[in-house]
């Protein structure tokens, strides 16, 4: 599960939260997939500065 929601503090900000069931889904399952590694390749140059990525 995961939720988008828009910063009340900051304009232009957001916060994507998503709900792992484990961390080696995260880890493992998604940062190592596939797809991952695609959409990382063609997304990421867009990102500057890249978006900070906290675990809760």
């Amino acid at each position: 599960m995961h939720q988008l929601k828009k910063c009340i503090e900051k304009e232009n900000k957001h916060i994507l939260l998503v709900n792992w069931e484990t961390i080696e889904d995260h880890e493992i399952g998604f940062r190592k997939s596939g797809e991952y590694q695609e959409w990382k390749a063609l997304l990421h140059h867009f990102n500057d500065p890249f978006p900070a990525v906290k675990a809760l």
